[in-house]
């Protein structure tokens, strides 16, 4: 006898017969011994499935011991247990295992013959095991399989010997297969889904009968189950019901197990009784031992067994290992509830149903004080205006190669309207990523974002929304900053990495990290500022420690975390500053997003905000009013840093009166902030602390020891006035810069005021020349707009207000210096980003002579394709081009500029054509219509152009269709009247979708094809074949008669065959007076097609070209059409080599007319 089917079958009828908030209280009993873990408790608690359900309840009675169980209820209630627990049942049941092992033996050939075969998979599994039976004689041992614990061991010589299998090489589809073999009666299929959520609800439903369906006891094709048996029916017999006085106990024969449970569950007595589990019944009780009176409840039910649900995702296999047995898997994920209708339940019911489900049982002591701990660390919220909270959007990123020829990746610069933006904010995006991973696999999780936009408070936002329960998916979540992984030695192990390099040291037992071990799936580890930590290339191949509790290096432990090898299953969480090439651990991460920074509206609510926290409401508008009389810094506050550091300076401003006013340059803004605090510091103070700060940036980093000062003076003094500060995760002596831009103002002051700085090397640190001659990889990116800002600038109000007058001599001469070189550049020679840069420097600069040669130089037709533009990138190109004096005509597609920077330079008068995004312009031009801006509306139409235009993929089809239909729109309207110049300009369109989305795209194409009045060179060939084929030829061909100006039609590569020919060749006179070029070259064009040219060509009177290489027509094919070209004397040029004429054939032909060319 099978002991997992008899107790499955005890506990399908227990389940038949209680209300839900007793199974409730049967799991959190089953939770208190231990025998389930807090995730699987969740699990059990929302599975809508009463067999699943079932199944499962008794897998853990089976693995965990029910017997054992029992003994302990006996220890609790004082009593004697029976004399023979394991009693006669038992012995029957070992022989009998015995024989049936004896017989078995190893089965011969393939593991899909063991699924077919009568064989009891369970008995099977034991020969594998017995060496380890045969070496403990001392230990009491039944041969029964269902009752034996199998370890982590046997399991995995099972799977080894299934991956040998020559039919079945994959072991984890072999454990499917035999789970479904063991678990699932395709028998009972088509019965109820869920008949413990449908039957059992309020109490007068459990007095009912319930009839099964005969088929119900019917023998298993594969192997019948022992509660399938017809005789097994007898096993369970209800009690008759009964008042409450009766005064007896009926007990059934033989020995007899009382559990004691605990006080959640309710009053009464639960009965188990079946062959095969060593007693004749099983009681599990609350409270005292039950006295006379009591008597197990009358269930109203004769239940021969529960159906399957057949869209159940899969039982647990008995012979799996436990979560003990294997630490490091994961538990099932929390499942909610499903398949509960309305009229079934109560909403009263709902609603305690819905509250004992969300009570999630306590965990260990330790490990819950450990939680809380950690909930308190998170949970504070800084005071003051670190406080303040905006919500910004987080945009989903994707990389592409830099080059065709390179395999490094970049990150894309979507379009404006192409951004996919991740719903729901952070909680969301985090929880959709991890429900898109793979089971017990490591998910990388990586967000982007230039230095200042936010990316540490972001991740503190994380860690705080897990402490206030909204992210229930992580039960612990742990945030390093990536300075505190930079630390010499080899002696740290996993524990350190969670537990002491953290915000603040966490007490933690060694219970704490076993139980984080065993579970990490549910565990959120948040590495901020992954740029800073040294050689992040090396993550992914470097060696790592084989164990969570070896001691290894951090370097060691980071790459036992990105190879998947330590906390398998966890989520990691990388903030790092985009530069270039991603490094690979960025590059493969399985989720990239990109922290886009404030919008306008955002930074004027930021300010209003920060004065609030002040408290200084009164200076609110004013403040506002200074923001935007300068346009720059209002353009540069879509960075969360610059915007807080212009407040400051604006609250420093209107504490000294009325006639505040903000600086016009980022240079001088950081020179209004450091200005009083250099002059009441020491003597050489912020030249030294600027020493250091560029030293740091030098070696990537931002954090110095307090030993590094050159004093004690120096270090109080910058402590005291904010320049440096104790970051979150440090030791006491470890100090770091508030901000980046900081570290590179100061990093750039140093460049300035430094002798050792040769004048012929200082132009290189402007980071304009090639890469090979810069002397540092402008790690500190902010430094050239700075370092011009402080050579060029007035003294008196810039380099002078921070260190006094004493540095005139060596300022002017590195101002020549830098003068020079400026005046030489060219800047139509440049890159975009470079040429951006320049203008940057040039603006910070504020000198009259260098700006005015910048810009004067500046090429007419400007492409920024791939670069992507800021806000102040957007504000300082346009001031540029209306300093020019010159028209220009600028391309800004795929530069991800913001439709205010867009629709601001589209509104130059200076900019007379432009190209941007079809999606983004259409989306301005609805903009502006709404707005009302007539004359800015009717000028972005008039300029804006797609000439030569390239459909890539479907969207660039469907962005076409709506500028077409927005034309349609337009003419039609009463208020406006002719075409939209991008339309009526269109000269060559190209099409390039490839073999898959081509010929779903084209006939969306063909739709809006003649709305290009004046089309001259249509080019549907592709390297990868868009494959039109004979349909799209056709359709093609009746657009003819409206391209009266198509000169050249190319047809290559498209599968056309003679049906295709015919109908080209049907339309084609209507292009006879415009048509110079066809090409039909690589195609599957015949005899027949051959003919169908030949005969239309005298009528193509202006065709100069046509290519029909590569085709399948043979010599007689060749002959008619070299007949008809004959009469074509207008044609210069028949190229027709192909491989199924003859060669002789060719070279006679092209002998005859010199016009044939088999090139």
């Amino acid at each position: 006898m099978n002991n997992f089917q008899a107790i499955l079958t005890q506990v399908r009828i227990l389940l038949s017969s209680h209300q839900p908030s007793q199974v409730q209280a049967l799991l959190d009993n089953l939770l208190k011994e231990e025998l389930l873990s807090r995730e699987y408790h969740c699990t059990l608690l929302h599975e809508p499935d009463s067999e699943a359900l079932a199944r499962k309840i008794s897998l853990t009675l089976l693995e965990k011991g029910d017997l054992d169980l029992a003994l302990l209820g006996w220890a609790r209630s004082g009593l004697q247990p029976p004399a023979a627990e394991r009693g006669p049942s038992h012995s029957d049941h070992d022989g009998s295992s015995q024989c049936a092992t004896m017989e078995l033996g190893p089965l011969e050939g393939s593991y899909l013959e063991l699924l077919n075969s009568d064989a009891d998979p369970l008995c099977l599994y034991h020969i594998y095991d017995q060496m380890d039976l045969a070496g403990e004689e001392e230990i009491e041992l039944y041969s029964e399989p269902d009752t034996d614990t199998i370890n982590c061991d046997q399991f995995s010589r099972l799977l080894c010997d299934m991956e040998g299998d020559e039919e079945t090489k994959e072991a984890y589809a072999n454990i499917a297969e035999l789970d479904q073999y063991v678990f699932q009666d395709s028998q009972l299929e088509g019965l109820s889904k869920d008949i413990f959520i449908e039957h059992i609800g309020p109490d007068e439903v459990i007095g009912d009968s319930m009839e099964m369906p005969a088929e119900v006891g019917q023998k298993s094709q594969k192997r019948p189950f022992p509660e399938e048996l017809p005789a097994d029916l007898k096993h369970w017999k209800p009690v008759p019901s009964s008042s409450s006085s009766l005064s007896c106990l009926n007990l059934p024969e033989g020995p007899v197990q009382f559990v004691p449970t605990v006080s959640t569950l309710p009053q009464g007595l639960w009965q188990i009784s079946g062959t095969g589990t060593g007693v004749s019944s099983i009681f599990i009780y609350h409270g005292e031992v039950p006295q006379a009176s009591q008597v197990p409840p009358p269930s109203g039910l004769t239940v021969h067994g529960l159906p399957t649900s057949p869209d159940r995702p899969g039982s647990t296999s008995p012979f799996a290992p436990s979560a003990t047995d294997l630490p490091s898997m994961p538990e099932p994920a929390l499942t909610s509830r499903a398949n509960v209708t309305e009229h079934k339940t109560s909403p009263t019911q709902c609603q305690a149903a819905g509250e004992v489900s969300n009570k999630l049982p306590k965990w260990p002591e330790p490990v819950e004080q450990f939680y809380r701990s950690l909930q308190d660390t998170y949970q504070a919220e800084p005071a003051g205006p670190d406080g303040i909270l905006m919500e910004v959007d987080l945009v989903q990123a994707r990389l592409e190669r830099s080059s065709s020829k390179s395999l490094e990746r970049e990150l894309a610069t979507p379009d404006w309207a192409e951004r996919q933006l991740a719903q729901g904010g952070l909680a969301e995006g985090l929880l959709a990523a991890k429900e898109r991973r793979r089971p017990r696999e490591t998910q990388v999780i990586a967000m982007l974002g230039k230095a200042g936009q936010g990316k540490s408070y972001w991740a503190g936002a994380v860690s705080r929304a897990w402490a206030c329960g909204r992210l229930p998916q992580y039960d612990f979540v742990f945030s390093v900053p990536c300075h505190c992984l930079n630390r010499p030695g080899d002696v740290y192990r996993l524990q350190d990495l969670l537990f002491s390099l953290g915000p603040r040291p966490l007490l933690a037992a060694d219970e704490v990290f076993s139980h984080i071990v065993k579970r990490p799936d549910r565990i959120l580890l948040i590495l901020d500022a992954f740029e800073e930590l040294e050689a992040q290339d090396g993550f992914l191949h470097s060696t790592c420690g084989p164990a969570p509790a070896e001691p290894c290096s951090l370097r060691g432990l980071l790459a036992g975390l990105f190879q998947k090898k330590l906390l398998r299953g966890c989520t990691l969480l990388l903030t790092a500053r985009p530069r270039g090439r991603l490094v690979q651990s960025l590059s493969k991460a399985d989720a990239l997003f990109e922290l886009s920074g404030f919008s306008m509206e955002q930074a004027q609510a930021y300010v209003m905000r920060y004065f609030e926290c002040s408290g200084m409401t009164e200076h609110q508008d004013r403040a506002l009013a200074l923001l935007r009389d300068r346009p720059f810094l209002l353009s540069h506050s879509h960075s969360p840093t610059l915007c807080r550091a212009v407040c400051q300076l604006s609250e420093a401003l209107l504490e000294l009166g009325e006639d505040a006013e903000l600086p016009s340059t980022l240079t001088g803004l950081y020179v209004g902030l450091l200005g009083r605090a250099a002059l009441s510091g020491p003597p050489g103070a912020l030249a030294e602390l600027a020493k250091l700060a560029w030293e740091l940036g030098r070696r990537h980093q931002s954090t110095l020891q307090e030993d590094q000062f050159p004093s004690a003076d120096v270090r109080t003094w910058a402590m005291a006035k904010g320049l440096v500060q104790h970051p979150p995760g440090a030791t006491e002596s470890e100090l770091a810069f508030p901000s980046f831009l900081l570290q590179c103002f100061l990093g750039a002051l140093w460049l300035t005021l430094s002798g050792e700085i040769k004048d012929k090397e200082l132009p290189q640190y402007l980071a304009l020349t090639p890469r090979k001659k810069r002397p540092y990889d402008n790690w500190l990116e902010g430094v050239p707009r700075f370092l011009t800002g402080l050579i060029f600038q007035p003294r008196a109000r810039c380099l002078g207000a921070l260190v006094g007058p004493s540095v005139t001599t060596l300022a002017d001469r590195k101002q020549k210096v830098l003068a020079r070189y400026l005046k030489r550049l060219q800047p139509g020679t440049l890159r975009a980003r470079q040429l951006l840069e320049l203008l940057h420097c040039t603006h910070e600069a504020e000198e009259a002579g260098i700006w005015q040669h910048v810009v004067q130089e500046l090429p007419a037709r400007l492409s920024f394709l791939g670069t992507r533009l800021t806000p102040p990138d957007a504000h300082v190109l346009g001031k540029a081009l209306e300093a020019a004096g010159q028209d220009f005509s600028l391309d800004l597609r795929s530069t991800g500029i913001d439709p205010s920077g867009l629709g601001s330079l589209v509104g130059l008068s200076c900019v007379t054509h432009f190209r941007a995004a079809l999606s983004d312009t259409v989306a301005l031009w609805e903009s502006l219509r709404q707005h009302g801006e007539t004359e800015l509306l009717q000028a972005a139409e008039e300029k804006f152009t797609i000439e030569p235009f390239k459909a890539k993929s479907l969207k660039d089809v469907e962005d076409l269709g709506k500028l077409v239909q927005t034309q349609r729109t337009r003419s039609s309207s009463e208020d406006t009247a002719g075409e939209l110049p991008a339309v009526r300009d269109l000269k060559k369109l190209e099409f390039a979708l490839g073999p898959i989305s081509g010929p779903q795209a084209f006939p969306k194409l063909v739709r809006i094809l003649t709305a290009f009045s004046s089309l001259q060179h249509l080019d549907l060939d592709a390297l990868s074949e868009n494959k039109i084929g004979d349909e799209g030829v056709s359709q093609l061909s009746a657009t003819f008669p409206q391209l009266k100006s198509l000169e050249t039609l190319n047809l290559s590569q498209n599968s056309i065959t003679d049906l295709g020919a015919y109908k080209l060749a049907e339309g084609l006179p209507s292009l006879a007076a415009s048509l110079l070029r066809l090409s039909l070259y690589n195609n599957c064009i015949c005899d027949m097609g051959a003919e169908s040219l030949a005969r239309v060509l005298p009528d193509m009177v202006s065709l100069r070209v046509m290519d029909v290489q590569y085709n399948k027509f043979t010599a007689a094919g060749a002959q008619q059409l070299a007949a008809s070209l004959r009469k074509c004397p207008h044609v210069e040029t028949l190229a027709m080599w192909t491989p199924t004429i003859p060669f002789s054939v060719q070279e006679h032909l092209q002998q005859q007319d010199s016009r044939i060319s088999l090139r």
